[in-house]
């Protein structure tokens, strides 16, 4: 069972240790948000061209094909597997601070909810549903809240006594 507030109780080294992590990964987690906002302009209808490509489009700037069934695949894989890791380490972080049950059970569930949606619906919008494409943005900035939010809370509950 874990202990809530247990990251209070930790010694100092293990906190010097997760922070470092949390600043890590944090690192690592805004690269792929500044590269998705790279590869698709912050637009759904980026999102749909980076995965279905604008080979139709003679006046684009840049030519883009659309992802092969390997690409898509190995996409949504890695994304799902690491994602998936990540959320479940700062989820567990979470539980070990003081806060209401309920809303660490929110906290630490919707990103898995995101996840699903944000990686199945790029899926989706390789198959031509294209109107997916705001569910894949909506679900992707609830993802990166979650993350904000997880990693805040978990920054703050390692600096009390």
């Amino acid at each position: 069972m874990i202990q809530e507030g247990y990251l209070s109780a930790l010694p100092t080294m293990i906190k010097v240790m997760l922070a470092a992590f949390l600043i890590v990964l944090s690192i690592g987690f805004f690269l792929g948000i500044n590269f998705v906002n790279d590869t698709t302009s912050g637009r759904p209808s980026g999102i749909v061209e980076h995965y279905n490509g604008n080979e139709n489009n003679i006046e684009a700037e840049e030519m883009i094909f659309k992802k092969s069934k390997r690409e898509i695949y190995t996409i949504i894989h890695t994304h799902l597997l690491s994602l998936s890791v990540i959320f479940l380490i700062t989820g567990l972080l979470v539980f070990g601070t003081k806060l209401k049950t309920s809303f660490k059970a929110l906290l630490c569930m919707e990103p898995f909810v995101s996840l699903i949606l944000t990686f199945g619906g790029i899926y989706f919008i390789w198959l031509g549903f294209e109107w997916v494409s705001y569910i894949v943005m909506i679900s992707g900035m609830l993802m990166t809240v979650s993350f904000v939010a997880q990693v805040l809370i978990v920054g703050y509950g390692l600096t009390r006594k």
